[in-house]
């Protein structure tokens, strides 16, 4: 076990009421303040310190390119240190959601998934919204993972 949490996922629905009270909030690049202004992976952390507790480690700069290739699923790689992984191809309502938003690129965006077929997400021009999780976007589902319960103190 990792001092904050234990490898048992947390409730599904305190993560997507989570990700629920973020709707709304503007699109900020590398930032994770609800109502202010959150990236995709911005949210991602915002939830994780509502539902978990504090960030398991800081998160480094990082490039906005979509596009960008790579040897190594950097993104994956730090969920994999303190998230629980599931299938992608079925994820359950309140899985972190990756995706790799061009073929052969690496997972560079992330979303939350509910249990009403919808995906929780921030989008550049549009904030943080709530859209249909459609074909289209499970055709880009690269990984999928659940949050940690926290540690009771």
């Amino acid at each position: 076990m990792t001092a904050g949490f234990i490898r048992r996922p947390a409730a599904r629905g305190k993560v997507i009421a989570a990700a629920r009270s973020w709707l709304g909030t503007p699109y900020h690049d590398q930032q994770s303040v609800r109502g202010v202004g959150c990236d995709c992976l911005g949210l991602a952390r915002g939830v994780w310190r509502e539902v978990v507790g504090p960030e398991p480690f800081p998160i480094p700069p990082y490039s906005r390119d979509s596009g960008e290739t790579g040897p190594r699923e950097v993104l994956a790689e730090g969920a994999r240190g303190c998230m629980i992984e599931v299938e992608a191809g079925d994820p359950p309502p309140g899985a972190l959601l990756m995706f790799r938003m061009r073929e052969r690129a690496i997972a560079k965006h992330v979303g939350i998934l509910t249990d009403t077929g919808t995906m929780i997400h921030a989008r550049e021009r549009l904030g943080v919204i709530e859209e249909p999780f459609t074909q289209a976007w499970r055709r880009r589902l690269a990984f999928a993972f659940l949050y940690p319960q926290p540690r009771r103190r």
